[in-house]
């Protein structure tokens, strides 16, 4: 079971395979590997321990940075990733960030970012579409067509406990709807970045 595993200079935790969104463009509908990790796909999911006791196998000092991101929304299982981050807290100083599809105050029915003060050092949040239809068409979330205007207010949430915030889109898109995204990002006062589609 992978648990943790490394791409680039960052070392990657993976907690769940669960997500709210089915988005057309997922690596995970194409592949089972990522970085230096054979399989991400999970017997089930690993505990707080399992987690602790992998990431003590690893030296953190040869990353730039810890990144929440497997083959799942990360989010969902917010408890034990705030503990997981407070852990490596606790054994160094090293970045860490959360790559989410920015669903967390739907999944858990209220605003969730104060949770991430002091822990988390950004939020990297897969905008992926410039409009609520064309997300809604795009990502097949759970929670429907309003999940768009709900990703922009966890943003701006997020920007008052967190130090980075960033917007993000795959590079497969039309120029004028990275544009448009890069404009969304603007006016909600927080970074983007487009990112490249693997497939």
């Amino acid at each position: 079971m992978t648990i943790t595993y490394e791409l680039g200079t960052s070392l990657y935790i993976n907690m769940t395979n669960k997500c709210t969104n089915d988005c057309e463009f997922c690596l995970r509908n194409t592949t089972d590997k990522v970085g230096d990790a054979e399989n991400l796909w999970l017997e089930r999911e690993p505990t707080f321990e399992e987690i602790k006791e992998d990431i003590d196998k690893r030296d953190l000092s040869k990353y730039k940075s810890v990144v929440f991101c497997g083959f799942g929304e990360p989010i969902i299982r917010l408890y034990d990733l705030v503990k997981t981050a407070k852990y490596i807290k606790s054994k160094s100083d090293i970045h860490i960030r959360i790559n989410t599809n920015g669903h967390g105050d739907l999944i858990f029915k209220e605003s969730i970012s104060s949770q991430l003060e002091g822990v988390i050092d950004s939020v990297s949040i897969s905008l992926n579409a410039k409009n609520a239809d064309e997300y809604d068409k795009i990502c097949h979330p759970k929670y429907g067509v309003e999940t768009f205007y709900a990703i922009i207010k966890f943003a701006k949430e997020c920007k008052k406990y967190v130090g980075e915030v960033i917007f993000t889109v795959v590079d497969n898109m039309p120029k004028e709807d990275i544009d448009a995204c890069r404009e969304i990002a603007e006016r909600t006062g927080v970074s983007f970045r487009v990112r490249e589609y693997i497939d």
